[in-house]
Parts: C-alpha cells; sequence; structure tokens
C-alpha cells in the first residue's frame, strides 16, 4: 500500500489541494509501537503490531484486508499514466440510493445519541468505500440487505489474523475460523456486542447496511470521542482497522465525499479493484472456501508431460511418483496454547451509584501446566440488562491483551444509578473455554448527615401557610451526598413515627391532603427543598421527620399558634 500511495503522488496529477491533504493525513498517523486495543484504548509493548500471533480482535474488522484505490485526482487535463486508473471521474462520487440513505440515517441517529461525537455520514461513507467499495456498489434489496454476503478472508493466520471461530458460523458461514461480514466488514466477535437495528425490523444482522451503518457510527463513537477533533477522528479509525495505510485511504476518501457526492441508483455504483491482499475483492461465497474465479480473457491450457522413454532393455517403466516434501512442524499461537482462566486477584467489586469500582477485575491466561500465556486477547463483558455499571469510556465491553505475566486487567468500573449485583464475564478471544464470572454490586447512594441551611422558625396560624420552606443539605463523611434517595413524613411524636391525621401537610398535584413525600432525592448540592407547607385548624407543636439511605434523620420543629390578639391601646380623658 506505501508504494501504491507514492506512486499516486508522483503521477503529477494532485493539485495543490490535495497533495496537502495527503501530506496532512500521513503526519497525522499513528506513532509506531501504538496501537487500540478492541475497545479503541490505545496500548504499547506486546500488542503494538498487528500480526497472526495478535489475534486480531483489536478492530471492528480484525485489521481484515481492505480496498487501497483512492480518490480521483482532480484535475482538468490528467497527466499521462501509464496503465488505467484506480479511479476515474465522477462515477466515483457517485453513492447507491439506499446505501447513502443507511449513512445518512445512521449518522442523524448519532448526532440525536451521541451530538458530542460529532460524526459526519461522509464519514462512514469512506470506510463503506474502503471497506466494499460501498456494499459492492450498491448490491443490496430494498430493505438494505447485501443479495449475496460480503465475506472477507479467512483469518485463520495464513498472511492474516489467526481468529478461531466465534458465532459457530452463524455469520460468516465458517465454524473454523472467523471472517469479516457485510458491508461495513465486521468480525462476529465484534458484531456480537457491537451490532445494532439500525431499520427496525427487530434484527441486528451485520449484512444489513442500515444495520451496519448504525453499528459502525456507534462503533466510532464511544468513548466520548469528538470526531471534530482530528486526533480523536484518527483514533476511531485506527480502531476500526489498525493501520497507517488504512487511516490515510479512509482520510482520503472522508475528504474526498466532503467535496460532494450524488446518489446512483442501487447496483450501479463504481467498483474499486485494488486490495491490501492483493486479491481481487472481499469473498461474496458464504462458503469459507474462497469461490473459483472466471478469468476474463480464455486461459492457456496447461503443457502436457512428456510420455516416459522405455529403458534400454526394452519393455515399459513407471515413472516413480515424487516424494513429497517434508511436513514443518506448526507453531501454535500464543492463544491456541491456553487452556484457562486464573483469577489474578481481583478484590471485593462494590461500589456506591455513581462511583467508580475500587477494584478491577484481573485474571491470568495459563496452559494445562499452569505457565501464564502472555499476547493473548482476553474479553470482559458486563452481562444482562440489571445493571447501567460500565467501563471506563461508557462502554460494557473491553478487551485487554495479556501482559509478560499473562495478566490482563479490566479497565475500571464505574457504577450507574440501578442497585443490586451484576456479572462481569472473562473470556478468552479465540477460543471456546470455561470463563471466570465475577459478581459486582452497587448499593445506593448515602447520606449519614442532614441539616437544615436555615435556622428560621417555622410557624403558621390555623388554616394558613407556612413562609418558609423547608431546605436541608445532606451529607456523607462530610462529603456533599447528591442524588441520595429521601423521604418526609409528618409524625405523631418523637417516639410514633407513624403519619400524623391532623395538622400541618402538604398538597399533592389535585390540591389533596399528604402528609408522606416518597421518592424524593438531593441534587447535585446535596440540597433538598420541600414543598410548601399548610395548617389545618388544630393548633400545637407538630413534627417533620426527613430520612435518606445511608440512616440520616432530622426532625424539624412546626409550630401553628393563633395569631396574637393586640392589647389595646390605654385610653386616656381630658
Amino acid at each position: 500500500m506505501v508504494a501504491h500511495f507514492g506512486t499516486r503522488l508522483r503521477k503529477g496529477a494532485m493539485t495543490t489541494a490535495v497533495a496537502a491533504a495527503a501530506v496532512a493525513a500521513l503526519s497525522a498517523s499513528q506513532a509506531p509501537g501504538v496501537t487500540t486495543d478492541g475497545q479503541g484504548r490505545q496500548t504499547t509493548g506486546a500488542d503494538a503490531e498487528s500480526t497472526p500471533d495478535g489475534n486480531g480482535d483489536g478492530s471492528a474488522t480484525g485489521n481484515s484486508p481492505y480496498y487501497t484505490d483512492l480518490p480521483p485526482l482532480n484535475t482538468p487535463v490528467p497527466a499521462p499514466t501509464i496503465g488505467t486508473p484506480a479511479a476515474t471521474g465522477e462515477a466515483e462520487a457517485g453513492i447507491p440510493a439506499t446505501v447513502l440513505d443507511a449513512y445518512k440515517k445512521a449518522a442523524d441517529s448519532l448526532s440525536a445519541s451521541k451530538p458530542g461525537c460529532n460524526l459526519p455520514w461522509e464519514l462512514l461513507a469512506a470506510i463503506g468505500k474502503v471497506e466494499s467499495g460501498q456494499a459492492r456498489g450498491g448490491n443490496v434489496d430494498a430493505a438494505g440487505t447485501t443479495i449475496t454476503p460480503i465475506l472477507g478472508p479467512v483469518l485463520n493466520g495464513n498472511g492474516f489474523a489467526n481468529i478461531g471461530d466465534t458465532d459457530g458460523g452463524a455469520y460468516d458461514g465458517d465454524s473454523t475460523y472467523d471472517r469479516a461480514v457485510g458491508p461495513m466488514q465486521f468480525i462476529p466477535s465484534t458484531w456480537e456486542w457491537a451490532g445494532e437495528d439500525g431499520n427496525g425490523d427487530g434484527k441486528k444482522d451485520p449484512n444489513n447496511i442500515y444495520d451496519a451503518a448504525l453499528a459502525a457510527g456507534n462503533y466510532l463513537c464511544r468513548f466520548s470521542w469528538d470526531l471534530s477533533d482530528q486526533a480523536d477522528l484518527n483514533s476511531a479509525i485506527l480502531s476500526y482497522n489498525n493501520s497507517t495505510e488504512y487511516l490515510n485511504t479512509v482520510l482520503s476518501w472522508l475528504e474526498y465525499y466532503r467535496k460532494g457526492t450524488h446518489e446512483v441508483p442501487d447496483g450501479t455504483g463504481a467498483l474499486p479493484s485494488n486490495r491490501s491482499d492483493g486479491s481481487d475483492g472481499a469473498t461474496t461465497s458464504p462458503s469459507p472456501s474462497p469461490s473459483p474465479s472466471t478469468p476474463s480473457t480464455p486461459s492457456t491450457p496447461a503443457p502436457t508431460p512428456p510420455k516416459p522413454s522405455p529403458p534400454s532393455g526394452g519393455g515399459t517403466t513407471t515413472p516413480s511418483p515424487t516424494p513429497p516434501g517434508p511436513t514443518l512442524p506448526t507453531t501454535p499461537t500464543p492463544t491456541e496454547t491456553v487452556d484457562h482462566l486464573e483469577d489474578a486477584g481481583t478484590g471485593a467489586l462494590t461500589a456506591t451509584a455513581g462511583d467508580t469500582f475500587g477494584e478491577q477485575v484481573a485474571v491470568r491466561t495459563e496452559t494445562k501446566a499452569g505457565k501464564a500465556v502472555a499476547k493473548v486477547r482476553v474479553r470482559f463483558t458486563i452481562v444482562g440488562d440489571t445493571t447501567d455499571a460500565t467501563f471506563t469510556g461508557g462502554e460494557t465491553v473491553a478487551t485487554v491483551v495479556t501482559d509478560s505475566a499473562g495478566t490482563a486487567t479490566a479497565p475500571a468500573l464505574v457504577a450507574g444509578e440501578k442497585t443490586g449485583d451484576f456479572i462481569v464475564r472473562t473470556t478468552v478471544v479465540g477460543r471456546t473455554l470455561t470463563g471466570l464470572d465475577y459478581t459486582a454490586s452497587v448499593t445506593a447512594r448515602q447520606a449519614d448527615t442532614l441539616v437544615r441551611t436555615s435556622d428560621t422558625a417555622l410557624t403558621c396560624v390555623p388554616g394558613g401557610e407556612f413562609a418558609d420552606q423547608v431546605e436541608v443539605k445532606a451529607t456523607y463523611n462530610g462529603a456533599v451526598a447528591d442524588k441520595v434517595a429521601a423521604t418526609a413524613t409528618l409524625i405523631k411524636s418523637a417516639d410514633d413515627a407513624t403519619e400524623n391525621d391532623k395538622g400541618p401537610y402538604f398538597k399533592d398535584a389535585d390540591g389533596n391532603t399528604v402528609r408522606t413525600l416518597a421518592d424524593l432525592t438531593t441534587d447535585a448540592d446535596g440540597l433538598l427543598k420541600l414543598p410548601k407547607l399548610y395548617a389545618d385548624d388544630t393548633t400545637g407543636t407538630f413534627l417533620l421527620r426527613i430520612t435518606t439511605t445511608g440512616g440520616a434523620t432530622l426532625t424539624v420543629e412546626l409550630t401553628v399558634a393563633a395569631a396574637a390578639t393586640p392589647e389595646p391601646e390605654p385610653t386616656t380623658t381630658a
């Protein structure tokens, strides 16, 4: 790809603007020795290179091959070139109607759900061009599903990453190894957690452009990346396919599409021709075996081998078969040597709602003999929909490569607002091994102290309303206790906390008398301001009790008394 890119630069047909863009793209590429893990986090060391041993699950595509064609060089009179250019004229600016619609709808959805991401639909178009040639020129049906499946090569470590089957062949038709699937080329293990239902049909199908485009958009927008920032944009693209050449190619198409595109009928899009693996494109057969290609010109018949000459002594002889070459031993990848997972000192996983867990899940990959295995990808997954906890960055799945001690440590867990237990499951990517499950617990936010923010006496006349509203501040261990649940009840006495049936009261939305307020919550500053209080005709001293999760309690006195009668002024006589 480097040579190809350089050749295009040397052809002399680039304008100054395009040349500047190419240089900018090159200069923005990632530094050597730095890559991204399965969730886009930058890592170094053992995971710094994409190799078959690396297992390839650190990207949406498993670092599968892609189209390397660059956009047309927009000059009025192209300079003479040798051979056929990779792209010509305005045909390359045409995007098939259904594919274009899917990109725009995905970007619109992301602008609502993740407005800070600033995802341009042109980025989805650029990735779709590089991954599948816009779904093979828009070869999709009316619902957006590819008419024939688009599959990448078998990821068996033979020139590509080595990713053993993770889906039982459900998506890619291969029950031995994984393959990138669909117009956006997701590998099954990534689609399993990143898949989306973009067309609302209740299914998540990587072969459907609406589903795949929305999944790609969400994948690019994770970790609060702002794609209007060049560094975040580069990180997002590299997390999709970890290759500097890939980054530069996608950025070139992004810039091209931003200058203008138009809609073309489905099935008429321009097809790219050059691939990073030297093939002619992603396989379209669901069979794991490559389909035979039909040559464009008649093939030359293979020469007929000469008949063996008879020996000088007469008779015939049978030629001896050529002995097969020696069978070279196959060296297993690190992933293939893993026998089981062991806990690596994970502590108790507990946190208060909204807080970061103090402990992180850590596991070690080991051989059958108990030897640690480095350079193995371990996936951590928050299981189920009973929790809103996430890993740092807002995702529920994280992939981490084991270090030299065979240990993988998950990103920190962040508790949501839902309380209770949930499971963090650990598995080895590319192997069907029993995983380890860890139970994590989220407890409700708490307060241990409540105080009034004012010392003004709370008084009222019978049948009137209290002039001041009750406001309290909650703290926990001296710090502000925000979003803490509270209850306020007008009680009978200090020794009887049952609800009073007379005296002061609140009003509900319909103006009815209410003497208990549940589902109250302190604000970000730990403050809680109660609604206005009213009094019936009963006079006396009454009690308002406020309690919170965590045991904080405050009792407030309320006085209802008739207004004092002013003493008559003394009468004077002349």
